[in-house]
């Protein structure tokens, strides 16, 4: 017993610093084709670089779904949603540097971010098919043309440098294309690890996925944030953060529910519906902080951080 959870903690930590690693590659030369484009350093973290950064909860729900643990799929995908947007956003003010935020674009974001949580918990709490699936994942892309439209700005195209630029752009391809590669298999030994542990200790694999493994695969965030932070890429940094949680309840909820239908909320439902509908009013609390302060700085890196805090009371008191 002990040796096979010994076991398990070693593969979830070594899934996890796989996917740490493999996704932080990924959007950094992902990143090169959007920025080429001319695209805004807010829509690249919306559009691009939350895809990149939810690698790790995307490849999750289609192995969790496919092995029938629609728990650990939405145990994760709500469970990140709740620590990107606190516990994450939380730590970056006191790894990086404050700065300010443009309360208009924030506001916007956050009302789309707060609609795809509402939305997707209620697909879950009425059950999962293919075409609830298939309806949420449509959803990300409209969400994301109605952001664009709103917070739209002019944004200068960069024009190609010289004749190699092709070649530059086709190595940072195919480094991406094996990064995703190598986020798919630390996805399968995170999962694994999960369902391990969960029954080496009796403990829902709902909980372990909201709290323990949320934590893991909301890694990327923090490192690609933090590196963004620190580049003064500001826009980009709190883009990814929200648009990888409309991500988190749009696309990487759904996608194993779209080819493996499963049942969730079947493990402690009086604590893990609570828990899925606290993550709302987080997001609402940071959002709303944004919105009003307009900047990202420690007082506000604290509050964050005992919103998160709160989830673990609530797991004892409910």
């Amino acid at each position: 017993m002990v040796l096979g959870i010994v076991f398990a903690i070693a593969v979830l930590i070594s899934g996890i610093a796989l996917l740490t690693f493999a996704s932080d590659k990924a959007v950094e030369h992902s990143v090169h084709f959007a920025s080429a484009l001319g695209i805004s350093s807010l829509m690249i973290g919306l559009m691009l670089v939350s895809i990149g950064t939810d690698l790790p909860e995307i490849a999750n729900s289609i192995v969790a779904c496919s092995s029938g643990e629609g728990n650990i799929d939405v145990g994760d995908s709500i469970g990140s949603i709740l620590t990107q947007m606190t516990l994450i956003l939380g730590l970056i003010t006191f790894l990086g540097r404050k700065f300010n935020v443009k309360r208009k674009e924030v506001l916007v974001i956050g009302v789309f971010q707060v609609l795809a949580l509402v939305l997707a918990i209620f697909v879950a709490l009425s059950g999962f098919t293919r075409l609830k699936a298939f309806l949420l994942i449509v959803s990300w892309p409209v969400f994301l043309f109605i952001i664009k439209k709103m917070t739209s700005r002019t944004v200068v195209k960069r024009k190609e440098a010289n004749s190699q630029r092709h070649e530059h752009y086709l190595f940072h391809f195919v480094i991406a294309a094996v990064s995703y590669i190598g986020v798919a298999i630390g996805a399968v030994a995170v999962v694994q690890s999960v369902i391990m542990l969960s029954d080496g200790l009796g403990i829902p694999k709902f909980f372990i996925s909201f709290f323990v493994l949320a934590i893991g695969t909301s890694l990327p965030e923090l490192v690609v944030d933090l590196t963004a932070i620190r580049k003064r890429q500001y826009e980009l940094a709190i883009g990814d953060i929200i648009g990888s949680c409309i991500v988190d309840a749009t696309v990487s909820i759904s996608i194993g529910q779209l080819l493996f239908p499963t049942e969730v909320f079947y493990e402690s439902p009086a604590h893990s519906i609570p828990l899925a509908l606290y993550a709302v009013i987080a997001s609402v609390v940071v959002i709303s902080a944004l919105t009003v302060r307009g900047k990202v700085d420690r007082k506000a890196g604290v509050l964050f951080i005992i919103v998160y805090s709160v989830a673990y009371i609530l797991l004892y008191v409910i």
